[in-house]
Protein backbone atom coordinates (compact mmCIF):
# COMPACT_ATOMS: atom_id res chain seq x y z
CA UNK A 1 0.00 0.00 0.00
CA UNK A 2 1.27 3.53 -1.30
CA UNK A 3 1.49 6.76 0.96
CA UNK A 4 1.51 9.69 -1.59
CA UNK A 5 1.29 13.22 -0.69
CA UNK A 6 0.25 15.57 -3.99
CA UNK A 7 0.30 19.54 -4.27
CA UNK A 8 -1.87 20.72 -7.46
CA UNK A 9 -1.48 24.48 -7.96
CA UNK A 10 -3.28 26.51 -10.75
CA UNK A 11 -2.16 29.66 -12.35
CA UNK A 12 -3.23 32.10 -14.55
CA UNK A 13 -6.14 32.40 -12.67
CA UNK A 14 -8.14 35.20 -12.32
CA UNK A 15 -8.49 35.43 -8.16
CA UNK A 16 -5.86 34.48 -5.84
CA UNK A 17 -7.95 31.93 -3.62
CA UNK A 18 -8.00 28.83 -4.47
CA UNK A 19 -10.39 26.78 -2.16
CA UNK A 20 -13.10 26.38 -5.06
CA UNK A 21 -9.99 24.72 -7.13
CA UNK A 22 -8.88 22.63 -3.90
CA UNK A 23 -12.99 21.77 -3.17
CA UNK A 24 -13.69 20.88 -6.82
CA UNK A 25 -10.29 18.97 -7.10
CA UNK A 26 -11.53 16.75 -3.89
CA UNK A 27 -14.82 16.18 -5.38
CA UNK A 28 -12.89 13.48 -7.51
CA UNK A 29 -11.38 12.24 -4.71
CA UNK A 30 -14.69 11.97 -2.94
CA UNK A 31 -16.26 9.27 -5.93
CA UNK A 32 -13.22 7.14 -5.50
CA UNK A 33 -13.78 4.69 -3.16
CA UNK A 34 -11.08 2.67 -2.88
CA UNK A 35 -8.59 5.28 -1.63
CA UNK A 36 -8.40 6.92 2.19
CA UNK A 37 -7.48 10.63 1.73
CA UNK A 38 -6.46 13.24 4.06
CA UNK A 39 -6.95 17.11 3.37
CA UNK A 40 -4.11 19.29 4.86
CA UNK A 41 -3.24 23.21 4.48
CA UNK A 42 -0.94 22.65 1.89
CA UNK A 43 -1.97 19.55 0.15
CA UNK A 44 -3.41 16.05 0.07
CA UNK A 45 -2.35 12.58 1.39
CA UNK A 46 -3.71 9.14 -0.01
CA UNK A 47 -3.03 6.13 0.87
CA UNK A 48 -4.43 2.88 -0.87
CA UNK A 49 -3.03 0.78 -4.27
CA UNK A 50 -0.62 2.91 -6.21
CA UNK A 51 -1.82 2.57 -10.04
CA UNK A 52 -5.44 3.19 -8.51
CA UNK A 53 -3.84 6.50 -6.37
CA UNK A 54 -1.73 8.10 -9.48
CA UNK A 55 -4.69 7.59 -12.23
CA UNK A 56 -6.41 9.65 -9.34
CA UNK A 57 -4.37 12.55 -9.52
CA UNK A 58 -3.95 12.57 -13.06
CA UNK A 59 -7.83 13.00 -13.17
CA UNK A 60 -7.20 15.97 -10.45
CA UNK A 61 -4.66 17.26 -12.83
CA UNK A 62 -7.34 18.29 -14.96
CA UNK A 63 -10.18 19.96 -12.54
CA UNK A 64 -8.17 23.33 -12.88
CA UNK A 65 -7.75 22.99 -16.47
CA UNK A 66 -11.45 22.55 -16.40
CA UNK A 67 -12.59 25.49 -14.22
CA UNK A 68 -10.34 28.06 -16.47
CA UNK A 69 -6.65 27.76 -14.91
CA UNK A 70 -4.34 28.29 -17.73
CA UNK A 71 -1.83 26.54 -16.35
CA UNK A 72 -1.71 23.83 -13.11
CA UNK A 73 1.94 22.58 -11.55
CA UNK A 74 1.57 19.22 -9.79
CA UNK A 75 3.61 17.97 -7.17
CA UNK A 76 3.76 14.20 -6.03
CA UNK A 77 5.73 12.62 -3.20
CA UNK A 78 5.26 8.80 -3.05
CA UNK A 79 6.41 6.40 0.14
CA UNK A 80 5.81 2.96 -1.32
CA UNK A 81 6.64 0.58 1.66
CA UNK A 82 6.64 -3.47 0.58
CA UNK A 83 8.07 -4.85 3.84
CA UNK A 84 5.22 -4.38 5.89
CA UNK A 85 1.35 -2.92 5.73
CA UNK A 86 1.98 1.09 6.43
CA UNK A 87 -0.93 3.51 6.96
CA UNK A 88 -1.19 7.57 7.32
CA UNK A 89 -2.04 6.90 11.21
CA UNK A 90 0.93 4.38 11.81
CA UNK A 91 3.47 6.90 10.53
CA UNK A 92 2.10 9.28 12.68
CA UNK A 93 1.36 7.10 15.64
CA UNK A 94 5.03 5.62 15.01
CA UNK A 95 6.80 9.32 15.54
CA UNK A 96 4.34 9.98 18.46
CA UNK A 97 5.58 6.87 20.19
CA UNK A 98 9.35 8.00 19.98
CA UNK A 99 8.64 11.20 21.46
Amino acid sequence: MAIVEFTIVPLGTKDTSLSKYVADCHKVLESVKTIKYQLTPMGTIVEGDLDIILETIRKIHEVPFNNGALRVSTSIKIDDRRDKISSMEGKVKSVIDKL
